[in-house]
């Protein structure tokens, strides 16, 4: 079921933004609970309660995402469907509330998806798998690839329009049309920072915040030292997920749009370990992937990252005596008949 764009949406700019502002978004019942982190700060996760037994959902959002993005009610409208559960973890002060500790979120944050996966398997009965969108769906990969066979407590895995090499990525969104994505960001992030300099006065350089004009320059002053990395150069190496597809066991899908305005084509990584299927469309943009007549559907994205855990599941099914994951040339056949 390959991406295949309408005619009346052309374009990678269009692709990704008509998707998040022009079509309506499924209303999802969601169930709010508030877990409390060993830090002393919070997590804010948004769930959908589906029948007891049946397979669990949970997708770690974008870059100042949350429950509400389009993505995110697609998939878990899709999931509720199904009679499943679903889960939507915020990353710290992306649930609408100020977090409490001196730090955010990042790109590379396996340690945040580690232990919210593992307190959702310890409560799942059913399968387990975990989607990840842009920043949460590298960030999901790096857990899976620096975890590898520790990673297994989730079934499958899906990464949708992750920034893979953030440092291509970072450079694309610093020139040209794409600088409309970075003021974007820049006009929530830059609030964040303001209201955590008043509870952490001398965090960072308030001058140098405000001076900022790409994702670097923020990432320099503020993403970079409250996560441990010595500058956006050192963040954006370490935290990419190119560097562990070849280490990942769980099998996953990694789907990225060729004209993706955050990753160009060019810049997708080629090779994996067997349990990755890359999946490379021409078109689809970041997180859009509209389908239909005008106005159009979000329902190609959750149905594509749904078939997928079908497949890996039909794939265990018929080889339940094979004792290495399915390889990526398996699951696409599984899917071909899924």
């Amino acid at each position: 079921m390959s991406y295949k764009s309408p005619l009346w949406l052309p374009g990678g700019h269009l692709q990704t933004m008509y998707p998040a502002v022009a079509i309506a978004r499924p209303s999802v019942a969601f169930r709010r609970e508030r877990w409390e982190a060993q830090d002393g700060d919070f997590v804010d996760v948004d769930f959908v309660d589906g029948e007891p037994g049946k397979p669990l959902v949970v997708l770690f959002h974008g870059l100042e995402g949350s429950s509400a993005s389009h993505y995110a009610r697609a998939l878990m409208a899709a999931v509720a469907a199904r009679g499943w559960s679903g889960a939507v973890p915020h990353f710290r002060g992306c649930s609408g509330e100020p977090n409490r500790a001196p730090r955010f979120y990042h790109s590379g944050d396996a340690g945040e998806v580690d232990w919210i996966v593992r307190r959702l398997r310890a409560r799942t009965q059913g399968k387990l798998y975990a989607a990840g969108v842009s920043l949460g769906g590298n960030a999901l990969l790096r857990w899976l690839g620096e975890s590898q066979h520790q990673a297994e407590i989730v079934d499958a895995a899906v990464a949708v329009s992750a920034p893979l090499d953030l440092a291509r990525g970072g450079e694309s969104l610093s020139s040209g049309l794409n600088m409309v994505y970075t003021r974007m960001f820049l006009k929530t992030l830059k609030p964040k920072c303001l209201a955590k300099l008043a509870q952490f006065p001398g965090l960072f350089d308030r001058d140098a915040l405000m001076a900022a004009r790409d994702l670097y320059a923020f990432d320099n002053v503020v993403t970079a030292p409250l996560h441990g990395y010595r500058d956006t150069d050192d963040y954006w190496h370490r935290a990419s997920a190119k560097h562990v597809l070849g280490d990942i066991t769980v099998p996953t899908l990694v789907l990225n749009a060729r004209n993706d305005p955050f990753l160009p084509g060019r810049y997708l990584p080629k090779t994996a370990s067997r349990a990755v299927t890359l999946e490379y469309p021409e078109h689809g943009g970041h997180v859009g992937f509209a389908v239909g007549n005008l106005p159009g559907r979000l329902d190609w994205l959750p149905r594509r990252i749904l078939r997928f855990f079908d497949a890996v599941q039909l794939s265990r099914s018929e080889s339940h005596s094979a004792t290495r994951a399915p390889g990526a040339d398996e699951l696409c056949e599984a899917a071909a008949h899924g």
